[in-house]
Order: structure tokens, then sequence, then C-alpha cells
């Protein structure tokens, strides 16, 4: 499964992707819990979303390695 990343969930990975080959991952929850395992950085940033198929998704959304995943960091603006 790979995941696209953007601002700063890029600078947490050191990468603009990163492939993912854990085998329990059927959700965005778990996605989630995989990157704040993986990466503890991401637990500063609670805000953070993820988007399937270019679309935001919620914790429940079902996913697979077909799917095109991107970590969407918060932002701010004014």
């Amino acid at each position: 499964m790979k995941l696209k990343c953007f601002g700063i969930a890029k600078d947490i990975v050191h990468s603009s992707i990163i492939d993912i080959e854990a085998q329990n991952i059927a959700t965005v929850a778990d996605l989630k819990t995989y990157l704040n395992t993986q990466y503890p950085s991401f637990k500063q940033y609670a805000a953070y979303q993820i988007a399937v198929n270019q679309a935001l998704a919620n914790d429940h959304q079902k996913i697979s390695a077909e799917d095109e995943l991107a970590i969407i960091p918060p932002v701010s603006g004014g």
C-alpha cells in the first residue's frame, strides 16, 4: 500500500511516498494507528486527515492496496 505525503507529513516521514507493508490495515483508523506508532510525531498533528481516492475519508472508511491514499496535513489560513 502506497501513501502520498504532503506538507509536514512529508517532513515527518522524510519522503513524499511511503510504502506500507502491514497486513492488518483495513480502515483509515487502522492506518492512522500504524502511522502514529511508526512515526510518533504524527500524534502532535491530530488534525491530519487521510484521503482515499482523492476524497477525504472518515476513520471507518475501508481501504485496500489498490486505493490511492494520501495524508492531508492540517492547514491554517487567515
